[in-house]
This record gives structure tokens, sequence and C-alpha cells, in this order.
């Protein structure tokens, strides 16, 4: 993860302990802020499920980009070598 990813992910978790506290601290009845803090951590982890696939993609892509450049530099070495054994 990089450094915005970690930056996100501890803001909503600190989003989520402030929400959760004030929902316990609340003067209103146990069902109510159950209710509450069940909506809250549901947010939360579609918060966290969404970075988390955002992260993933990010990763797919670069992934994908350095076996292109593996490729591309094999193939290259493939013909300088062909070339080598034509020329030798």
């Amino acid at each position: 993860m990089n450094d915005n990813t970690k930056v996100v992910v501890a803001l909503l978790a600190g989003l989520a302990a402030g929400a959760a506290l004030g929902i316990l601290f609340a003067p209103e009845k146990g069902t109510e802020i159950r209710d509450k803090l069940s909506e809250s951590l549901a947010n939360l982890g579609d918060s966290l499920k969404e970075t988390a696939a955002n992260e993933i993609d990010k990763l797919v892509g670069l992934k994908d980009k350095v076996v292109d450049n593996i490729k591309t530099k094999v193939k290259g070495a493939e013909a300088e070598y062909q070339d080598d054994l034509e020329h030798a």
C-alpha cells in the first residue's frame, strides 16, 4: 500500500471509531444505538472493500506492465542472439 492509501484507511478507521464512540455516549435507546453502529460499521466495511479493490486493480495493472516489459526485453535479446548466430 502506498502512503495515500494508508492515510485513507487510517482516516476511515478514525471516523468509524469516532462515530462508534459518539453513538455509544448518545442518550438514545439501545436498539437505536445498535442500529446506527451497525450501519456505520457496514459503511466502513464497504469503504474498505472499495479501497482494497482499487489497490488490487492498480497492482494488476503494474504486474501487466512489468510482464510486458520483460517479454519485450526477452524478445529483443532473442532477436539479438539470432542475429549473432547468423553472422557468426
